[in-house]
Protein backbone atom coordinates (compact mmCIF):
# COMPACT_ATOMS: atom_id res chain seq x y z
CA UNK A 1 0.00 0.00 0.00
CA UNK A 2 1.11 3.44 -0.87
CA UNK A 3 1.15 6.36 1.93
CA UNK A 4 1.79 9.94 1.88
CA UNK A 5 3.97 11.46 4.86
CA UNK A 6 7.13 13.29 5.82
CA UNK A 7 10.59 12.03 5.44
CA UNK A 8 14.00 12.93 4.48
CA UNK A 9 13.21 16.35 4.90
CA UNK A 10 9.93 16.69 2.44
CA UNK A 11 6.46 15.56 1.51
CA UNK A 12 7.25 11.91 -0.15
CA UNK A 13 5.39 9.18 -1.42
CA UNK A 14 5.82 5.89 1.07
CA UNK A 15 5.62 2.25 -0.44
CA UNK A 16 5.90 -1.07 1.68
CA UNK A 17 7.51 -3.63 0.15
CA UNK A 18 7.97 -7.17 0.40
CA UNK A 19 11.96 -6.17 0.52
CA UNK A 20 11.96 -3.25 1.66
CA UNK A 21 10.98 0.21 2.21
CA UNK A 22 10.12 2.66 -0.77
CA UNK A 23 10.73 6.11 0.44
CA UNK A 24 10.08 8.46 -2.97
CA UNK A 25 12.97 7.36 -5.28
CA UNK A 26 14.90 6.07 -1.94
CA UNK A 27 14.76 1.79 -1.77
CA UNK A 28 15.65 1.29 1.89
CA UNK A 29 16.33 -2.51 2.03
CA UNK A 30 15.39 -4.27 4.93
CA UNK A 31 18.78 -5.88 5.32
CA UNK A 32 20.17 -2.37 5.93
CA UNK A 33 17.22 -1.61 8.83
CA UNK A 34 18.59 -2.38 12.94
CA UNK A 35 15.08 -1.19 14.38
CA UNK A 36 11.70 -0.44 13.98
CA UNK A 37 10.22 2.20 16.40
CA UNK A 38 7.25 4.40 17.16
CA UNK A 39 7.68 7.77 18.50
CA UNK A 40 4.74 10.51 19.74
CA UNK A 41 3.19 8.80 15.92
CA UNK A 42 6.06 9.41 14.14
CA UNK A 43 8.62 5.92 13.11
CA UNK A 44 11.89 5.99 13.74
CA UNK A 45 13.97 3.58 11.12
CA UNK A 46 17.43 2.94 13.03
CA UNK A 47 19.69 1.42 9.96
CA UNK A 48 22.53 -1.07 10.10
CA UNK A 49 24.98 2.16 9.81
CA UNK A 50 24.10 3.79 12.44
CA UNK A 51 21.91 6.69 10.89
CA UNK A 52 18.01 6.98 11.11
CA UNK A 53 15.09 7.58 8.43
CA UNK A 54 12.51 9.43 10.33
CA UNK A 55 8.67 9.16 8.81
CA UNK A 56 6.08 12.22 10.21
CA UNK A 57 2.61 13.23 9.39
CA UNK A 58 1.69 10.32 8.76
CA UNK A 59 -1.65 11.28 10.20
CA UNK A 60 -4.96 8.59 10.34
CA UNK A 61 -2.89 6.76 8.28
CA UNK A 62 -0.03 5.90 10.94
CA UNK A 63 -1.49 2.45 12.28
CA UNK A 64 -1.71 0.73 9.05
CA UNK A 65 1.50 2.42 7.87
CA UNK A 66 2.96 0.72 11.57
CA UNK A 67 1.62 -2.43 11.06
CA UNK A 68 1.79 -3.60 7.45
CA UNK A 69 6.17 -2.24 7.76
CA UNK A 70 6.44 -4.41 10.72
CA UNK A 71 4.81 -7.30 9.36
CA UNK A 72 6.42 -7.45 6.40
CA UNK A 73 10.08 -7.24 8.06
CA UNK A 74 8.81 -9.78 10.29
CA UNK A 75 7.77 -12.14 7.44
CA UNK A 76 11.73 -11.06 5.62
CA UNK A 77 13.26 -11.88 8.77
CA UNK A 78 11.65 -15.55 8.85
CA UNK A 79 12.86 -15.70 5.46
CA UNK A 80 16.27 -14.73 6.50
CA UNK A 81 15.65 -17.93 8.87
CA UNK A 82 14.46 -20.24 6.35
CA UNK A 83 11.16 -21.10 8.37
CA UNK A 84 9.66 -23.09 5.51
CA UNK A 85 7.41 -25.52 7.98
CA UNK A 86 3.92 -24.93 8.21
CA UNK A 87 3.05 -22.11 11.19
CA UNK A 88 1.04 -23.89 13.82
CA UNK A 89 0.91 -20.40 15.97
CA UNK A 90 1.50 -16.80 15.84
CA UNK A 91 0.84 -14.81 19.22
CA UNK A 92 1.72 -11.34 20.24
CA UNK A 93 3.70 -11.17 23.50
CA UNK A 94 6.64 -10.17 25.50
CA UNK A 95 9.87 -11.84 24.33
CA UNK A 96 14.11 -11.62 26.47
CA UNK A 97 16.83 -12.42 24.33
CA UNK A 98 20.09 -12.00 25.45
CA UNK A 99 20.43 -7.66 25.30
CA UNK A 100 17.21 -7.16 24.51
CA UNK A 101 13.60 -7.29 25.46
CA UNK A 102 10.30 -6.21 23.90
CA UNK A 103 7.40 -7.44 22.79
CA UNK A 104 6.81 -9.05 19.18
CA UNK A 105 5.62 -11.52 17.10
CA UNK A 106 6.21 -14.99 18.82
CA UNK A 107 5.52 -17.87 16.47
CA UNK A 108 5.60 -21.98 16.72
CA UNK A 109 6.65 -24.13 13.82
CA UNK A 110 6.38 -27.84 14.20
CA UNK A 111 10.50 -27.55 14.60
CA UNK A 112 11.23 -24.10 15.37
CA UNK A 113 9.97 -21.42 17.73
CA UNK A 114 10.72 -17.72 15.93
CA UNK A 115 11.04 -14.57 18.05
CA UNK A 116 10.49 -11.63 15.65
CA UNK A 117 11.00 -8.43 17.32
CA UNK A 118 10.86 -4.88 14.90
CA UNK A 119 14.42 -5.35 14.82
CA UNK A 120 17.25 -7.00 13.28
CA UNK A 121 17.51 -9.67 16.30
CA UNK A 122 14.83 -11.88 15.18
CA UNK A 123 15.55 -15.61 16.41
CA UNK A 124 14.49 -19.18 15.36
CA UNK A 125 14.82 -21.64 18.18
CA UNK A 126 15.37 -25.13 16.47
CA UNK A 127 13.44 -27.04 18.85
CA UNK A 128 15.52 -30.36 18.00
CA UNK A 129 18.48 -28.81 20.33
CA UNK A 130 16.27 -27.62 22.87
CA UNK A 131 17.36 -29.12 26.72
CA UNK A 132 14.07 -27.83 28.63
CA UNK A 133 10.93 -25.84 27.80
CA UNK A 134 9.33 -24.81 30.86
CA UNK A 135 6.45 -22.71 31.15
CA UNK A 136 6.60 -20.19 34.91
CA UNK A 137 3.36 -18.71 35.46
CA UNK A 138 2.81 -16.09 32.35
CA UNK A 139 6.14 -16.59 30.76
CA UNK A 140 8.09 -19.56 28.65
CA UNK A 141 11.93 -20.24 29.98
CA UNK A 142 13.52 -22.00 26.47
CA UNK A 143 17.08 -23.68 26.83
CA UNK A 144 19.18 -25.29 24.58
CA UNK A 145 22.09 -27.37 25.25
CA UNK A 146 24.83 -24.93 24.87
CA UNK A 147 22.94 -23.38 27.60
CA UNK A 148 21.42 -19.94 25.91
CA UNK A 149 17.85 -19.00 27.40
CA UNK A 150 15.13 -17.35 25.58
CA UNK A 151 11.85 -16.26 27.25
CA UNK A 152 8.43 -15.54 25.62
CA UNK A 153 5.27 -14.69 27.68
CA UNK A 154 2.22 -12.79 28.12
CA UNK A 155 0.24 -13.50 25.00
CA UNK A 156 -3.28 -13.77 27.10
CA UNK A 157 -4.76 -17.23 26.82
CA UNK A 158 -2.39 -18.47 23.99
CA UNK A 159 0.48 -18.67 26.30
CA UNK A 160 -0.16 -21.99 27.71
CA UNK A 161 -1.45 -23.87 24.61
CA UNK A 162 2.06 -22.46 23.02
CA UNK A 163 3.95 -23.86 25.79
CA UNK A 164 2.27 -27.13 25.53
CA UNK A 165 2.28 -27.66 21.45
CA UNK A 166 6.11 -26.47 21.46
CA UNK A 167 7.03 -29.15 24.44
CA UNK A 168 5.15 -31.68 21.70
CA UNK A 169 6.62 -30.33 18.58
CA UNK A 170 9.93 -30.67 20.42
CA UNK A 171 9.79 -34.14 21.01
CA UNK A 172 8.42 -34.95 17.96
CA UNK A 173 11.11 -33.75 16.08
CA UNK A 174 13.55 -34.95 18.52
CA UNK A 175 12.36 -38.42 17.68
CA UNK A 176 12.45 -37.91 14.09
CA UNK A 177 15.77 -36.68 13.69
CA UNK A 178 17.54 -39.74 15.58
CA UNK A 179 15.77 -42.29 13.56
CA UNK A 180 16.58 -40.14 10.23
CA UNK A 181 20.38 -40.01 12.01
CA UNK A 182 20.65 -43.69 12.43
CA UNK A 183 20.40 -44.54 8.52
CA UNK A 184 23.04 -42.17 7.54
CA UNK A 185 26.41 -44.36 6.74
CA UNK A 186 29.94 -43.51 8.26
CA UNK A 187 33.09 -44.24 6.27
CA UNK A 188 36.54 -43.26 7.21
CA UNK A 189 38.42 -40.79 8.04
CA UNK A 190 34.58 -39.58 8.94
CA UNK A 191 33.45 -40.07 12.70
CA UNK A 192 30.39 -37.75 13.02
CA UNK A 193 27.60 -37.15 11.13
CA UNK A 194 24.58 -34.99 11.23
CA UNK A 195 21.76 -33.04 9.42
CA UNK A 196 20.34 -30.00 7.81
CA UNK A 197 17.05 -29.52 8.39
CA UNK A 198 15.15 -32.71 10.06
CA UNK A 199 12.46 -32.88 7.27
CA UNK A 200 15.17 -33.12 5.15
CA UNK A 201 15.93 -36.81 5.25
CA UNK A 202 18.19 -37.29 2.04
CA UNK A 203 20.42 -35.00 2.61
CA UNK A 204 22.96 -35.02 5.17
CA UNK A 205 27.07 -34.39 6.17
CA UNK A 206 30.33 -35.99 7.55
CA UNK A 207 32.69 -34.47 9.84
CA UNK A 208 36.50 -35.78 9.93
CA UNK A 209 38.47 -34.01 12.47
CA UNK A 210 42.54 -33.49 13.47
CA UNK A 211 43.94 -31.69 16.25
CA UNK A 212 42.41 -28.36 15.60
CA UNK A 213 40.77 -29.20 12.20
CA UNK A 214 37.51 -30.51 11.29
CA UNK A 215 36.78 -31.22 7.42
CA UNK A 216 33.15 -31.25 6.64
CA UNK A 217 31.64 -33.54 3.60
CA UNK A 218 28.02 -32.85 2.27
CA UNK A 219 25.75 -35.55 0.80
CA UNK A 220 23.59 -33.42 -1.68
CA UNK A 221 23.66 -33.94 -5.17
CA UNK A 222 24.95 -30.16 -6.36
CA UNK A 223 28.21 -30.63 -3.61
CA UNK A 224 30.99 -31.59 -4.90
CA UNK A 225 33.74 -30.09 -2.34
CA UNK A 226 35.11 -30.66 1.09
CA UNK A 227 35.11 -27.81 3.52
CA UNK A 228 37.76 -27.34 5.65
CA UNK A 229 37.75 -25.95 9.63
CA UNK A 230 40.42 -24.90 11.99
CA UNK A 231 39.35 -24.20 15.47
CA UNK A 232 40.97 -23.75 18.99
CA UNK A 233 37.98 -24.34 21.30
CA UNK A 234 37.49 -27.68 22.58
CA UNK A 235 36.19 -30.01 19.90
CA UNK A 236 32.80 -30.66 21.22
CA UNK A 237 32.16 -26.93 21.60
CA UNK A 238 32.96 -26.74 17.81
CA UNK A 239 31.15 -29.87 16.83
CA UNK A 240 27.92 -28.41 18.42
CA UNK A 241 28.21 -25.26 16.52
CA UNK A 242 28.52 -27.23 13.44
CA UNK A 243 25.50 -28.82 13.96
CA UNK A 244 23.82 -25.90 15.12
CA UNK A 245 25.40 -23.84 12.35
CA UNK A 246 23.92 -26.61 9.47
CA UNK A 247 20.54 -26.83 10.51
CA UNK A 248 20.21 -23.39 10.46
CA UNK A 249 20.92 -22.86 7.02
CA UNK A 250 18.96 -25.98 5.23
CA UNK A 251 18.69 -26.31 2.18
CA UNK A 252 21.01 -22.74 1.46
CA UNK A 253 24.36 -24.80 2.36
CA UNK A 254 26.05 -22.23 0.39
CA UNK A 255 25.68 -19.63 3.47
CA UNK A 256 28.30 -21.58 5.19
CA UNK A 257 31.01 -21.10 2.34
CA UNK A 258 30.52 -18.33 0.25
CA UNK A 259 33.01 -15.30 1.15
CA UNK A 260 32.12 -12.17 2.82
CA UNK A 261 31.74 -10.52 -0.71
CA UNK A 262 29.13 -12.90 -1.88
CA UNK A 263 27.22 -12.78 0.95
CA UNK A 264 27.71 -8.91 0.68
CA UNK A 265 26.03 -8.99 -2.73
CA UNK A 266 22.74 -10.86 -1.32
CA UNK A 267 20.65 -8.65 1.19
CA UNK A 268 18.49 -11.97 2.13
CA UNK A 269 21.91 -13.88 2.72
CA UNK A 270 23.48 -10.84 5.08
CA UNK A 271 20.40 -10.94 7.11
CA UNK A 272 20.66 -14.80 7.31
CA UNK A 273 24.34 -14.33 8.47
CA UNK A 274 23.15 -11.18 10.75
CA UNK A 275 20.50 -13.59 13.07
CA UNK A 276 22.21 -17.26 12.95
CA UNK A 277 25.01 -16.60 16.08
CA UNK A 278 25.56 -20.68 14.71
CA UNK A 279 26.53 -19.50 11.21
CA UNK A 280 28.91 -16.68 12.06
CA UNK A 281 30.94 -19.10 14.80
CA UNK A 282 31.44 -21.77 11.50
CA UNK A 283 32.08 -19.17 8.90
CA UNK A 284 34.56 -17.85 10.77
CA UNK A 285 36.78 -20.50 11.51
CA UNK A 286 36.76 -21.58 7.74
CA UNK A 287 39.85 -22.67 6.35
CA UNK A 288 39.40 -23.16 2.55
CA UNK A 289 37.80 -26.04 0.61
CA UNK A 290 39.12 -29.04 -1.16
CA UNK A 291 37.67 -29.94 -4.60
CA UNK A 292 37.04 -33.48 -5.41
CA UNK A 293 39.98 -34.90 -7.06
CA UNK A 294 42.07 -37.82 -7.95
CA UNK A 295 44.53 -36.62 -5.28
CA UNK A 296 41.52 -35.71 -2.60
CA UNK A 297 41.87 -38.63 -0.29
CA UNK A 298 45.60 -37.26 -0.11
CA UNK A 299 45.24 -33.70 0.75
CA UNK A 300 42.40 -34.72 3.12
CA UNK A 301 45.22 -36.92 5.04
CA UNK A 302 47.44 -34.09 4.93
CA UNK A 303 44.86 -31.65 6.55
CA UNK A 304 44.08 -33.97 9.25
CA UNK A 305 47.20 -34.78 9.80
Amino acid sequence: MKYRACALGAETELSVEREGLRIGSRFLDYADVAALRPVNHRVQIGTREGGEVEISMLGFSFDGFWEELTDCYAQRSLEALFVEETQLMRCEGEYELPGERGRGVIALYPDAVCILPPSCRAVRIPLCFTRRIELDGYQLRIESRSGAVWTVGKMGYDTKPFAERAVQCAERVKKQRAAALSAFPLQAPFTEKGMFRTKQADVYWNAAFGRGVCALEFFAEEDAATYLYRFSEPRETFLAGLEEAAEAVGVHRELIYLPEEKIAEKPLYRMAVERSEAVRFLRARSDGRLIHSAKHAQRLAEFLG
